[in-house]
């Protein structure tokens, strides 16, 4: 069984936080947005934003990645924060949780040319650590999230052609305003999926 704890040095921020801060020994990763931070292409508002702050490193075939961060500090419309998958400037994934209608929402935004984007509510999740998981599958890839108290939900299947060039990684952003802290405490490669109907281990 593959498991192994990425470093966060071992990735590329795609733009620069406010401020990047190891705590527990360099377990955690603080992390404090820039006004404005923002991904999307297009869909129903016609504008392109591509200045969100993802610390991204190559995603292997055949492997999973899982991005864990505190739901602690989300207060704001479109605050934001979980795992990026990028193949290239407009075709990526984001997945996460994301302030919409004053509460948290598991939203996952599928972009290939233009944005698609999904909801559900979770309000039930606040002041917990979320695990937002992406596994490859063939040429798609499976998204899930999980609490340490919540069991594994699918949230989607999409598209995501295999790319030497593919990287994943945390992401946070905040187009509203400024100065959003996100705490990541785990950023690890794993196992895939073995079935789209068999959740994930659980276990570090």
């Amino acid at each position: 069984m593959i498991r192994s704890r990425i470093s966060w040095d071992s990735g590329q921020w795609t733009t620069v936080p406010i401020s990047v801060t190891e705590t527990k020994e360099g377990q955690y990763l603080k992390v404090e947005s820039r006004e404005g931070s923002d991904y999307w292409e297009k869909t129903l508002y016609g504008f392109q934003r591509d200045s969100g702050h993802s610390l991204l490193t190559r995603w292997e075939k055949d492997t999973a990645m899982e991005v864990t961060f505190q739901l602690q500090s989300f207060t704001e419309l479109y605050d934001q924060a979980g795992i990026m998958l990028m193949n290239a400037p407009r075709q990526w994934i984001k997945a996460g949780i994301e302030i919409n209608d004053g509460i948290p929402q598991l939203a996952v935004v599928v972009t290939q040319g233009y944005s698609d984007w999904s909801l559900a509510p979770v309000p039930e999740w606040v002041g917990e650590n979320v695990t937002i998981r992406a596994s490859r599958m063939n040429d798609a890839v499976i998204i899930r999230a999980r609490t340490e108290t919540h069991p594994w939900r699918t949230l989607r299947v999409a598209p995501f052609p295999i790319n030497t060039a593919s990287q994943a990684g945390p992401f946070i952003c905040s187009p509203t305003r400024s100065g959003l802290h996100v705490t990541f405490t785990r950023w690890v490669m794993t196992d895939p999926d073995s079935d789209i109907h068999v959740d994930p281990s659980t276990e570090d």
